[in-house]
């Protein structure tokens, strides 16, 4: 199940189901939310999985739109495993429902567009990365430039701006990431903010991007979440230098 950001949602037949209590066993939430979310249409599937990144999230497919818009409407807030649930339309069609409404065919273009829209992100997270190390450089440079010469062997904490003086930006940069999580974990904690757009992540620099429609967004995100523990790790969350 693929998770994209086109801006608005439009109804389809997938419902995202998030803040489900984590200590759960998947195939506890599985059997629970077939029954829950059986209520309100048929279940062509419930899809779940036991790693860390994707625990607490899930998608229930539904034979029809109709029956997704009642779920949704029907479900927003209740209680399940002592935690009151979000739920959603899902960001794109599931591949069950594509290859049920559009044929082999359509799900071949499916994939296909998967595929490119993933190569689009990689790339463009490959340009941020590349732009933060230049970013980092510079400041290291500057912090070089500006230290006081009676203190030449001052540590490199003298080199960097420190992060409470950068000026609010609409896009966050987080720092230190668990190996494990990725776009969609990391979208469970920023998503709840207000103006949430996107979150996309820099694996092999263990750095992510959270990107809100403005600042009021990135600075609840920023005070709420520096320093904050993800599995054994603190993040450090920062915003994006100019």
């Amino acid at each position: 199940m693929s998770m994209e950001d086109d801006g608005e949602i439009p109804p389809n037949a997938t419902v995202y189901v998030r803040g489900i209590n984590e200590r759960v066993n998947v195939s506890k939430v599985v059997d629970t939310l077939k029954e829950l979310f059986g209520e309100y249409g048929t279940i062509l599937d419930v899809i779940a999985k036991k790693s860390i990144k994707r625990k607490g999230q899930a998608f229930v497919i539904y034979d029809s739109v109709d029956s997704a818009q009642y779920a949704i409407d029907e479900l927003q807030g209740f209680e399940v495993f002592g935690n009151q649930i979000l739920v959603e339309f899902a960001k794109t069609r599931s591949d069950v429902t594509v290859l049920r409404e559009d044929g082999e065919a359509g799900l071949d273009k499916h994939k296909e567009h998967r595929l490119a829209e993933k190569d689009r992100k990689q790339a463009i997270e490959a340009a941020e990365a590349a732009e933060a190390a230049k970013v980092a450089k510079r400041s290291a440079a500057d912090g070089l430039a500006e230290r006081p010469a009676k203190n030449p062997k001052a540590g490199n904490a003298d080199n960097v701006v420190p992060d409470e003086y950068l000026p609010p930006n609409k896009t966050l940069m987080l720092k230190d990431l668990p190996d494990d999580y990725d776009e969609d974990a990391l979208g469970v904690v920023f998503g709840r903010f207000p103006g949430f757009r996107e979150v996309r992540v820099v694996r092999f620099k263990k750095i992510a991007f959270v990107e809100y429609e403005g600042e009021e967004g990135a600075v609840m995100a920023k005070e709420a979440t520096n320093g904050m523990m993800l599995g054994e790790q603190a993040i450090v969350v920062t915003y994006l230098r100019a």
